[in-house]
């Protein structure tokens, strides 16, 4: 009975876990589609950056970057980002990024990759200091804003060949 007890409470506590997670989930929006799939107002595209049919102003909650033949370029070195605190370093976030671009679009290391990089740190700098690490920032939303900022940053950088910017690695130390 002794060994018994400890796997039923397990199994209670399981149960009740996802039986919450399930009563206490969002409901879509009205126009919104479930996560994957595209809203039929929405034109079709899926894009949630304000465009094409979407409110000016307005943001889905989820994010679905345009469809086709792409290829991955990995960012050779990983981006360390301080989590500051109070004037003091909290954390060190340190995160590794890929650009998703037309196929054939030549993405040059020697002439594009230092100029990108220094935008998206600025980026990340700047996400760091509003608090963009700090909670639950591995949480879908969390993720997918930073993406869409990056590739936004990106876009600017590089021109309409980027697709998307995906998020590899993500890593916080506490100092």
């Amino acid at each position: 009975m002794r060994k018994l007890l400890p796997v039923l409470l397990l199994i209670l506590g399981l149960g009740a876990g996802v039986g919450a997670g399930w009563f206490l989930k969002p409901a879509a929006e009205a126009g919104e589609a479930p996560h994957g799939e595209v809203a039929a107002e929405s034109g079709g595209h899926g894009e949630a950056t304000g465009g094409h049919g979407a409110e000016p102003g307005a943001e889905a909650s989820h994010y679905d970057p345009e469809a086709g033949p792409t290829e991955t370029v990995r960012l050779p070195n990983q981006f360390v980002v301080p989590v500051i605190v109070d004037g003091r370093v909290q954390a060190m976030v340190v995160i590794g990024l890929a650009l998703e671009l037309e196929t054939g679009y030549t993405f040059s290391v020697l002439t594009d990759e230092a100029r990108l990089r220094a935008v998206l740190l600025q980026l990340l700098f700047d996400h760091a200091n509003i608090g963009g690490f700090n909670g639950l920032f591995t949480s879908g939303e969390a993720l997918l804003s930073l993406r869409r900022i990056l590739r936004e940053a990106a876009r600017r950088e590089l021109g309409p060949q980027v697709t998307d910017v995906l998020i590899t690695e993500l890593l916080r130390q506490e100092s």
